[in-house]
């Protein structure tokens, strides 16, 4: 009863995040000097735009074209690019950009992944160790360092000087699976460093406390493996805050990924933001945030629900 009715609280905080995103922005574009409709579609005939401004709903103030939208995305409809004259579907766009992105993000967090959950095990066990002040002042340093910046140093590095790897270009797995891991290293690698890094930290910090817990001394007095006590009695209780930061990360990355789609011309969610953003087309970049937004909410709420089942002691905490 108690999950259930959690689900129902993120079910409303999730369509509130979303309203409040997208009505905000639709307040920016009325912000705008300029005719609306102008700025969505410059350069068209004064026939041609009064029949848009109809379409769209701009003629209808900003709360009426506001509803329209949201009451058309709602039943599927997700708006137009009006480019040259001609318009494109915005759904056509997600379907083909969001599994492009979709592949990146998740391949950035499993390499993340990959590598923080041992480092964060070890560096919290020999806490205080040579080992541990070296690797916290690597991934310190590591984490500073934007995602962009570190795609622009291993694009001139690993592509550009020494040619191990494409600098851009993306190849769907099913036509040619391993040049399309080999062009996704550099982006995946920019995306994990950062990752890594903070996941490593989290861990370390929330599995040093779980350390000290009485049930952990209680298990190492009995003589089981120090292996099996950090997996089985303390890595399970300290991924709660590993799992939060993971799940908001799939969200925000999807946004998160505009400039390393960039850099290396990858056709994802973010790139289409930064096309969106540059032709002024709010009605597009209306729907990319609203996915961004739902995504968000949505990953964050799973990540609820599997704590309540990995840690139960969570549940006492929202009582």
């Amino acid at each position: 009863m108690e999950t259930l009715l959690m689900l129902l609280r993120r079910l409303f905080g999730m369509a509130l995040v979303v309203v409040i995103a997208t009505f905000l922005l639709s307040c920016l574009m009325w912000l705008l000097p300029g005719d609306p409709a102008l700025l969505l579609a410059p350069g068209t005939p004064a026939g041609a735009l009064q029949a848009i401004r109809h379409q769209v709903g701009l003629d209808r103030g900003v709360f009426g074209y506001y509803w329209k939208w949201l009451t058309d995305m709602l039943h599927g409809d997700f708006g137009q690019y009006y480019l040259n004259g001609g318009t494109r579907s915005v759904t056509e766009v997600i379907k083909r950009t969001l599994p492009v992105s979709m592949q990146l993000i998740v391949y950035a967090q499993v390499v993340a992944l990959t590598f923080s959950i041992p480092l964060g095990l070890l560096t919290a066990y020999k806490e205080g160790s040579r080992f541990d002040r070296w690797t916290s002042s690597v991934l310190f340093t590591l984490v500073s360092f934007p995602a962009f910046a570190l795609a622009l140093i291993m694009s001139l590095i690993f592509a550009v000087k020494l040619g191990w790897v494409d600098p851009i270009g993306y190849v769907k797995p099913s036509e040619d699976l391993f040049k399309h891991l080999k062009l996704m290293i550099l982006p995946v690698a920019s995306l994990a460093v950062g990752l890594t890094s903070s996941y490593t930290r989290l861990l370390r910090n929330d599995v040093i406390a779980t350390l000290k817990e009485d049930y952990v001394t209680m298990a190492a007095s009995k003589g089981i493996s120090n292996k099996r006590v950090l997996w089985k009695h303390v890595f399970r209780p300290s991924s709660t805050t590993l799992l939060t930061s993971a799940a908001l990360n799939m969200g925000g990355l999807i946004g998160g990924t505009i400039i390393v789609e960039t850099i290396f011309v990858i056709p994802g969610i973010g790139y289409e933001i930064f096309y969106s953003i540059g032709a002024r087309q709010i009605i597009a970049m209306q729907t990319l945030i609203a996915l961004v937004s739902f995504a968000y909410v949505f990953f964050n709420t799973t990540v609820d629900l599997i704590t309540n089942i990995t840690d139960p002691r969570t549940r006492e905490r929202r009582v």
